[in-house]
C-alpha cells in the first residue's frame, strides 16, 4: 500500500473511531507528528508502528493495511496480487495469504526476514489472539515475556498473543515462515 493510501485509511478509522491525533498518540505510543506525517502520506510505518496504530484503533494488521473483499465461495488470490508490507528498516516482509474479508477471525500469513533482522517488539494483542507458525526455512527465534524459543525448518510453535512478542532470524539467510492468527471470539 502506497503512503497516501495507507494515510487516508489511518485518517478514516482514526475518525470513524472518533480519535483526535493526540488521543491516538495516546492510545498507540506512536507520536503526535508521526501520526501526522502517516496521516499526510509523507512517510510508511516501520512493521513495528503499524501494530501499535492497528492495536491502538482495534483493528487487525491486515484490516488496518488493507480493505474488506465481498465475501465470496472460492477466493483465489494469485502471488502477485497479495497484499505485502514490507519493514523499510528492516526488510522485514508480510504477505496476506488469505483474503481480507470483514469481521474474520483467521489470518494465514507468511514472514520473510533477511540475516539479522528481527519483526521488533509487536505489542500485544487483544486476549482471546492466538499465534501458529511454522518455519519453512532457517532458523528463526520467537521471544515471549522475555524468554526465547528457538523454531527451525518444518518445526511448528503455538502462542497465545496477549503479551509483546518478537520475531528474530538467528540463521544464515533469509528466514521465512508461516503463520496463522487466530481470534476467538470475545465471551
Amino acid at each position: 500500500m502506497s503512503a497516501p493510501k495507507l494515510g487516508a485509511r489511518i485518517r478514516e478509522l482514526r475518525q470513524q473511531r472518533q480519535l483526535t491525533l493526540e488521543a491516538l498518540a495516546e492510545s498507540s505510543r506512536v507520536s503526535r507528528a508521526m501520526l501526522s506525517k502517516l496521516e499526510r502520506g509523507e512517510k510508511n510505518p516501520t512493521l513495528v508502528v503499524a501494530a501499535k496504530i492497528a492495536a491502538a484503533l482495534r483493528v487487525s494488521l491486515t484490516s488496518f493495511l488493507g480493505t474488506e473483499e465481498k465475501r465470496r465461495t472460492v477466493v483465489v488470490i494469485p502471488k502477485e496480487r497479495r497484499m505485502v508490507f514490507r519493514d523499510a528498516e528492516t526488510g522485514f516482509e508480510r504477505q496476506l495469504l488469505s483474503p481480507t474479508f470483514e469481521s474474520r477471525t483467521l489470518e494465514f500469513v507468511r514472514h520473510l526476514i533477511p540475516h539479522g533482522a528481527s519483526s521488533g517488539e509487536l505489542p500485544a494483542y487483544r486476549k482471546g489472539t492466538e499465534k501458529y507458525l511454522v518455519v519453512e526455512r532457517g532458523t528463526l527465534v520467537v521471544t515471549l515475556s522475555g524468554e526465547d524459543y528457538r523454531v527451525g525448518p518444518g518445526d511448528a510453535l503455538y502462542f497465545e498473543a496477549d503479551a509483546p512478542h518478537r520475531f528474530t532470524n538467528a540463521g544464515r539467510g533469509v528466514c521465512s515462515y508461516f503463520l496463522v492468527i487466530s481470534q476467538r471470539a470475545a465471551s
